[in-house]
């Protein structure tokens, strides 16, 4: 069953006391991926294998997201700034343990091509805190395919 998680802003990602940040240096330029981050919604299923759908709601200011094993969660873009910065509060989900949720992708020139950096910030109970920190290598792994799946798209695009 889906649940309303508490509203946090964007500084929820540098005051919480669960979060995990992974970055990684890819070719394409800032442009190019926060067009693929914040304008093409639907496309992050082609690169970031654990989503399955996902859409934009509310002219852009939301986000419907599907994920593989039947978690999905409806979004709020909290910062949208071309090309720094593209972040999202989870505001309902049907995952247990969650309490609130906040995840925030910066991107910083690196060279002719971008650092990206994604951090996911997280409440929930002892049990869910733990189970995050156990699933954190998982994470960085989805981190890293995910990246090097969207550098691939751009390329093929031609948007490097």
């Amino acid at each position: 069953m889906a649940r309303q998680l508490r509203p946090e802003g964007l500084d929820f990602v540098r005051t919480t006391p669960v979060r995990f940040s992974f970055a990684r240096e890819i070719s394409a330029a800032p442009g190019a991926v926060f067009h693929a981050l914040a304008e093409d919604v639907p496309g992050w299923a082609a690169w970031f294998s654990a989503i399955t759908s996902a859409r934009s709601t509310d002219d852009g200011a939301g986000r419907e997201i599907r994920l593989r094993g039947g978690v999905h969660a409806s979004e709020t873009v909290l910062a949208s700034k071309e090309p720094d910065v593209y972040a999202y509060r989870v505001d309902v989900m049907n995952a247990p343990g969650v309490r609130a949720m906040v995840e925030e992708w910066r991107l910083t020139p690196a060279g002719t091509g971008t650092r990206v950096r994604w951090t996911v910030a997280a409440d929930g109970p002892a049990a869910f805190r733990l189970l995050l920190r156990v699933a954190r290598p998982g994470m960085g792994q989805a981190f890293r395919n995910a990246v090097t799946a969207l550098e691939r798209r751009l390329a093929a695009q031609g948007r490097s």
